[in-house]
């Protein structure tokens, strides 16, 4: 007789710690088949070589039979398979990739997609495994086929090692029927770096939990996130910062424009380990306000187990200033203009944690593109 796995119960609304803002109740997982990605759609990111070099970037269920021994080294060390939506997305038949960048390799610039097709569940798997001195940039975009509702369960795990270095950056544009649930974990070691990037423009509702540990002395992490919403969107984001080792440094800034009814819920947490001294850390959230009835939550969380640190974190929710409005009015700018000026103000600063080049680019355009929607939208 065939054996049955069975699966953890997925959260429920106010009865677990994290899910107290989303809602899933009335989510019938069952209601969409997996699927494979579908490999068409239009790109958030465009403009990528993916010139791979000496490093190994091909679809996660090709490596485990090429490069078995190296995948199951890392899958599955940076996330828990006691989590809900890890083990479905593990139970289930997916799609997905691995990235290896073997010992002082640099990786140039590549672009991984995952789009959904309609009503059906794409269980998306991604490994990056950046081994001591190498370096990486990596851009994911997660996109929908049509404009049925979908399911996105997406696990990433980022492994970066020794004096490593590696930038990932995570857009998701699904269409505004999708759900999206995401399990992202990057683990630093001794003097390695991670530049982290989520954007979260579409899908109707859902949540994506972002975890970053600095697992070795030395090491750092910059998060920055984005989020646009309208109409009736919900988006939430989860962010936890661990530093497991002393001597590190993160810095995460999140910012949001909310239009119409839409919500968001950022809730961060500072989590310093005992024995991690000299940590610095830092986090934010900051959102605007477009509409009376759009609405943000944002719960900043701080737990210290070490006596010598610095930790500093701040939220803030408002609508837009009349006097910065008013004061480009009074210089000839119509009200409409004079608006929008003030938008693109509040989120350039994000733009502007990134240097002069592609990177700050690519981001400017998605973040102008998107404004055009829910602005547009509004009109």
């Amino acid at each position: 007789m065939a054996s049955t796995t069975v699966l953890p119960e997925l959260p429920a609304f106010k009865g677990v710690p994290g899910w107290e803002f989303t809602d899933i109740s009335k989510l019938d997982l069952d209601a969409f088949p997996p699927a494979r990605s579908e490999g068409e759609a239009e790109p958030l990111f465009p403009g990528f070589d993916n010139d791979h070099g000496d490093a190994i970037v091909m679809p996660l269920d090709e490596a485990r039979e090429a490069h078995a021994e190296l995948v199951e080294q890392h899958l599955g060390t940076a996330v828990s398979a006691d989590d809900p939506f890890v083990a479905r997305n593990e139970a289930a038949p997916g799609d997905g990739w691995f990235v290896y960048v073997p010992r002082g390799v640099k990786l140039e610039p590549i672009s991984l997609s995952a789009v959904v097709a309609d009503k059906s569940a794409l269980n998306w798997r991604v490994l990056i495994v950046l081994e001591e001195g190498a370096s990486a940039e990596i851009w994911e975009q997660y996109l929908s086929a049509g404009e049925e509702d979908g399911v996105l369960n997406t696990v990433v795990e980022l492994i970066v090692g020794q004096n490593a270095h590696l930038r990932f950056v995570s857009g998701q544009a699904l269409n505004e029927k999708s759900w999206i649930f995401g399990t992202q974990r990057g683990v630093v070691q001794r003097d390695g770096s991670l530049d982290w990037v989520a954007l979260g423009f579409g899908s109707k509702s859902g949540k994506v939990r972002m975890e970053t540990q600095l697992a070795g002395e030395g090491s750092s992490a910059k998060v920055t996130g984005a989020y646009a919403g309208h109409a009736r969107q919900h988006l939430d984001f989860d962010t936890t910062q661990e530093h497991a080792a002393a001597n590190t440094v993160s810095d995460l800034a999140f910012r949001g424009v909310l239009q119409d009814r839409s919500h968001a819920v950022w809730r961060g947490m500072i989590k310093v380990d005992p024995g991690a001294q000299q940590t610095d850390a830092f986090q934010e959230s900051r959102n605007l306000l477009l509409s009376k009835k759009s609405h943000a939550d944002a719960i900043p969380g701080l737990e210290i187990l070490a006596n010598d640190v610095r930790c500093t974190h701040a939220a803030a929710i408002a609508q837009i200033d009349p006097a910065q409005v008013y004061y480009l009015m009074s210089h000839g700018i119509p009200r409409p203009v004079a608006t929008r000026l003030v938008i693109e103000g509040f989120l350039a600063e994000l733009v502007e944690r990134f240097e002069e080049g592609p990177v700050r680019e690519r981001l400017a355009d998605a973040l102008q593109a998107r404004l055009e929607t829910v602005l547009g939208a509004a009109a």
